[in-house]
């Protein structure tokens, strides 16, 4: 149990102390923090490109990338799809690397404890996530040794001061009456009116950490408050509202227009935490999507694309940029009727102005 995704991770790294200089084979979009978190312990993130089509970092590019230099994989399960593991096992296995897989916006329930393969999984459950208690993480270690140093270090954090937690609760309170249809219409057009960045807002009310030095900020042990509403909230999981939400975005991803592109179509498996597309006139869509009362944003995740380090450029993942720079995520709640979700796919169709070309072979994007 850590206060964050990013604080386990932070903690996983200090008990492990790799030597300096080591390099870390990263998925290409991954979340910016994860990278400042390998950063500051010396090592080096090396970006690893997607197949757009399964979400997945490329086999081919991370065989390619990997060097005497290489230490782990880190792999991000992203949007509620899952990587396919067993082929990143086995590359781990054969180069002597570690195996860590981030799993913060894939969650299934209690019953999720990673795979069987990876040396790490980490969950979150943070505002926004599947089964969110406003805070805090789950991490499997397989390496019992490793997971006692995590332990002995956790021990010597101070703990998240109650009030500290309590507040996020009333902030999220309040953002979330915000973001109803109406009022999220509302905000989104007053924004729009002064020129300011609304997503900036969105993310910004839901964001664990300050903005500044981060390390200091992750050294900190759950508090009593939000060990018990994660509990709790294990305990009472909602397997029908999952299952309801993966529907809608079935339903979603069979009826998008054809001029859209959902990416990570072929995933193992997608319970759809968020819903993304491909366009190339997102603002379009977005103010069409706003205008119907659905909260379609470019902001809805904070990942973004993991830049090469100096000395590296073969690992520029030029796919992953081109397909943030097309991206626009979707409501596909469990909460929305069918009568809404076709009222989005309404909304969407009339936006778009034209149409992506025919996507290439390893998941390249061409438009035209």
């Amino acid at each position: 149990m850590c206060r964050s995704v990013r604080s386990g991770f932070h903690l996983l790294l200090g008990a492990l102390d790799l030597p300096s200089g080591g390099e870390v084979l990263v998925s290409a979009v991954t979340h910016p923090d994860m990278v400042r978190i390998i950063q500051a312990h010396g090592l080096v993130a090396v970006p690893i490109d997607l197949d757009v089509a399964t979400l997945a970092p490329r086999l081919d590019v991370a065989e390619r990338l990997v060097t005497p230099r290489t230490q782990a994989i880190l792999s991000a399960h992203l949007f509620g799809g899952r990587v396919d593991m067993a082929p990143f096992a086995a590359l781990a296995e054969k180069h002597g690397l570690l195996l860590w897989e981030d799993c913060a916006q894939a969650f299934k329930g209690p019953g999720d404890t990673g795979d069987p393969g990876a040396d790490l999984s980490m969950y979150s459950f943070g505002a926004l996530k599947t089964c969110t208690a406003l805070g805090g993480a789950l991490l499997r270690v397989k390496d019992q040794s490793a997971l006692a140093r995590m332990h002995a270090i956790h021990l010597r954090w101070p703990l998240q001061p109650r009030r500290v937690y309590v507040a996020n609760v009333l902030k999220f309170l309040a953002f979330s009456l915000v973001t109803r249809p109406v009022a999220y219409g509302l905000l989104a057009w007053i924004h729009r009116v002064l020129g300011r960045d609304f997503d900036a807002l969105v993310n910004g009310a839901v964001r664990a950490f300050r903005p500044g030095e981060l390390v200091p900020q992750l050294e900190v042990q759950p508090s009593a408050p939000l060990l018990a509403t994660l509990a709790y909230r294990l305990r009472t999981f909602d397997d029908a509202r999952l299952r309801w939400r993966t529907a809608s975005g079935e339903w979603l991803a069979a009826n998008v227009p054809n001029h859209l592109e959902a990416p990570g179509g072929q995933a193992e498996t997608r319970t759809h935490w968020l819903f993304p597309v491909l366009t190339a006139r997102a603002d379009q869509l977005m103010v069409a999507c706003r205008r119907a009362g659905f909260d379609a944003a470019r902001g809805a995740s904070s990942v973004c694309t993991v830049a090469a380090p100096a000395g590296r450029p073969e690992s520029e993942p030029t796919t992953a940029k081109r397909m943030m720079a097309r991206l626009v995520f979707l409501p596909a709640y469990p909460e929305l009727p069918k009568g809404s979700l076709a009222r989005l796919v309404s909304a969407a169709g009339a936006a778009a102005l034209r149409s992506p070309a025919p996507r290439a072979a390893s998941g390249d994007l061409r438009y035209e």
